[in-house]
Formats: structure tokens, sequence, C-alpha cells
């Protein structure tokens, strides 16, 4: 469903934007462009609404994905679909089994698809860290996704370069720290 389609059944902007965020695949990194540049929306109001809208869903996953997870696993086509889904995290996830926290936090800011704060809740989940541990590094990774996005939607390509070169930057000192 598009922002249009949303806007025509009357949600408002902002509610379009939360929802686009809290969604798997597109999160904070579809909706940032979508509240900057077609909403024209303040780019620190635009991004206040899509960190609040991409954290809504991870409390949730760090907490209930193993009890819900056992109840769909009962059925057939879900324990495949499951099996799938936990098999590639835990390839994509080398990164946060290594580094633990820091490697999560650098798995959620990386803004490509797939590596966002669904699939960093997953991760930890699957790789048994404390809920307060997961909770943080995935904020910090939610924030440094959205610097590195709100920089291109600003700036284009030149915003994108510069900010991931800060956060490169961040990610291997506090890496070569540890």
């Amino acid at each position: 469903m598009s922002p249009d389609e949303l806007l025509s059944l009357g949600f408002s902007k902002e509610l379009v934007v939360l929802i686009i965020s809290a969604l798997p695949i597109t999160e904070l990194r579809g909706a940032l462009p979508v509240a900057i540049n077609l909403f024209h929306f303040p780019w620190h109001y635009a991004l206040l609404l899509a960190v609040i809208g991409n954290l809504l869903p991870v409390p949730l996953i760090l907490l209930c994905l193993n009890a819900f997870s056992k109840l769909l696993s009962k059925i057939g086509i879900f324990q495949r679909t499951l099996d799938w889904l936990f098999e590639h995290t835990k390839r994509r996830g080398k990164v946060i089994e290594r580094y633990e926290r820091i490697g999560l936090m650098l798995f959620v800011a990386i803004p490509l698809p797939v590596t966002g704060a669904w699939t960093g809740s997953l991760a930890a989940v699957l790789f048994g860290l404390k809920f307060k541990h997961a909770f943080l590094s995935i904020f910090s990774g939610i924030l440094i996704a959205g610097a590195i996005v709100t920089c291109l939607c600003l700036l284009g390509w030149t915003g994108a370069i510069i900010a991931g070169i800060g956060l490169t930057s961040l990610a291997v000192f506090t890496l070569w720290r540890t």
C-alpha cells in the first residue's frame, strides 16, 4: 500500500510515517524519504517519527518471538518459513555472534534491506542477548541508520558519503577499543 493510499483512507501524514517505519523491510529507511521528500516534514521531525515507528515492534519481537515461533512451528508451512528465516538470520548475523552488542548495533545501522531493527531483533533473540543490551544496541543502530538516511535525503550522495565516513570511523574506533 502506498503513502497516497494510506492518506486516502484518512490516516494523517504522521501516522503514515509511523506505519511505514514500523513495517519490516521498509522500516525507517523507507519512512524517512517519504517524510522528508514527499511530505516535506522538517528533518528533525521526520527523524523523530521514523525512529519511534521503527522502535515500536522491537520490544514485542525481543519479548515474544520464542513463544510465537513455538506456536507457529506446529503448522507445517510456518515451520518451513521459520526454519528458513532463522537460518538466514544466523548466516547474516556473524558480526552479531562475534561482537555481540557492538555487532548488533552495526548490523542494524547499515541502511540496507534485511539489516534493520526487525532482523536485528530476531538475531538478538537467536543469539541469546539480554533484552536490555539488545534494545539499547538496536536503538543505537536505528539512530545511526536514521542519521545516514536523513543525510542522504537532504544532501544526496554527498551527505551519505559524509555520514558514512563519520559513522564508520565511530564504529571502527568503538571496535578498536573493545
